[in-house]
């Protein structure tokens, strides 16, 4: 039996292991696909090669080092900053929040409650400050729903082309810096839909340590969807002030995950995977995918959204919205923000896109310009999980986990909103 003999096995295995420089999972996948060659060189006979086409070309140009990031940064230009910030974030979540929403549908609400509810308390958990229609109908489907739509509308063109493993191939060197391996760009490019459901695919890394880093990473600066259409939205007119984002973000990321990687204990990974032929994405599967996914948000994210409200709610009724808004004031002010701020960030508690719908309606205001701003962005990024990640990361790594991960999140994110504020100032930057 394999247990009486374990440590003899065991012993074999770490034998092995040290005669290859790569690890034993690389080794073996390596030796079945030469096997299969070897298979299907007796049996199997080829035409002549044809001569490479563009698309060969182009699938070698984007796992070149250096065209390739110059073609991820093209990518990112006009699939998210352009078809998700500008056109989902900018022009049709304005068209439904000012227009549908504002000017039709809330008046009329507002006069239907008014009308058929005599009671003001009753009537503000429908059409008040934090009412299910003003404040949950109006975020998840005049700035959120668009968002969301026009991301995973790109999601599916990168993912049905094949860009995706090839992005993977192309990362794989920075990723082993913070510990991971290319194939963690798979939950992380999720993560810009829904760090929720990126939380789930991290189940596809191999190690506990990859997981580990990659929830870890996932939960502090990776922003879902709705957030990131918000963050192009409101710093899309400042070039300068994106790009600091852009920057801070990623170096937050980058140092943690190196500083991480080499604090947790574990095998270092290994990287292989198939890349399949560059093609045109099918019209079919773009729909397929991208109403499948919409299906998703109507059906999980949405009813979260009407919640949320109803809490709301209730904490501003019985005065604990208030209490913790107290707690959070002081916090706020310390990295330079306005007071007004405070509730954005008491919404990322529910959901890390109903904070930055906050956001984005201080920014509508006036109340948020320039450096805070930025601050604000930037912190609210790197903000604690939403409750629905952290129930998720607390599944998935555990509870003690799950909450190690919020407690070091939560200061770290103001610490580096207040730097930012401080150094910002320091240096007579304007925005």
């Amino acid at each position: 039996m394999e247990g009486e003999r374990f440590d003899e096995i065991a012993g074999v295995v770490e034998r092995v292991r040290g005669e290859f420089a790569q690890s034993l999972r690389q080794v073996i996948a390596m030796e079945r696909q030469l096997r299969a060659r070897r298979l299907l060189a007796g049996v199997v006979t080829g035409g002549q090669r044809r001569p490479t086409g563009v698309a060969e070309n182009l699938s070698r140009l984007t796992m070149h080092p250096l065209i390739g990031p110059v073609i991820l940064v093209a990518v990112l230009y006009v699939g998210l900053y352009q078809f998700v910030g500008v056109l989902g974030a900018g022009v049709v979540a304005d068209f439904l929040e000012n227009t549908v929403f504002g000017s039709w549908l809330n008046p009329r609400f507002d006069d239907l409650v008014s009308a058929v509810i005599p009671w003001k308390t009753l009537q503000d958990l429908f059409v008040g400050k934090y009412g299910v229609v003003t404040l949950g109908l109006t975020y998840a489907f005049a700035i959120i729903l668009p968002i969301v739509a026009t991301f995973f509308i790109v999601f599916s063109v990168i993912e049905d082309s094949g860009y995706l493993p090839r992005l993977a191939m192309l990362v794989d060197r920075l990723f082993k810096r913070i510990g991971l391996s290319g194939r963690a760009v798979i939950p992380m490019v999720l993560g810009f839909g829904c760090v929720t459901m990126a939380t789930l695919v991290t189940r596809t890394q191999e190690t506990r340590r990859e997981r580990l880093l990659v929830t870890l990473l996932l939960a502090l600066g990776i922003p879902c969807s709705a957030q990131l259409g918000v963050v192009f939205a409101i710093l899309s007119g400042n070039g300068l002030a994106l790009a600091i984002w852009a920057l801070v973000v990623a170096g937050v990321l980058i140092t943690v995950g190196f500083l991480a990687a080499r604090l947790v204990p574990g095998e270092r990974p290994a990287f292989y995977i198939e890349v399949p032929p560059l093609r045109w994405p099918r019209l079919s599967n773009l729909f397929a995918k991208t109403a499948t996914r919409m299906q998703w948000y109507l059906g999980e994210v949405m009813p979260v959204f009407m919640l949320a409200s109803v809490l709301l709610w209730l904490g501003d009724l019985v005065g604990l919205y208030d209490v913790l808004l107290d707690g959070l004031e002081p916090v706020v002010r310390a990295i330079g923000l306005p007071a007004e701020a405070a509730p954005a960030f008491l919404y990322g508690f529910f959901r890390r896109d109903f904070g930055a719908a906050g956001l984005y309606h201080l920014h509508s205001s006036g109340a948020l310009v320039g450096v805070p701003l930025l601050v604000s962005a930037v912190t609210l990024t790197l903000f604690v999980p939403c409750i629905a990640q952290f129930l998720v990361m607390a599944r998935e790594r555990g509870a003690k986990t799950a909450l190690g991960i919020a407690l070091f999140i939560f200061p770290f994110s103001f610490l580096v909103g207040f730097v930012l504020d401080r150094v910002l100032r320091g240096l007579g930057v304007t925005l």
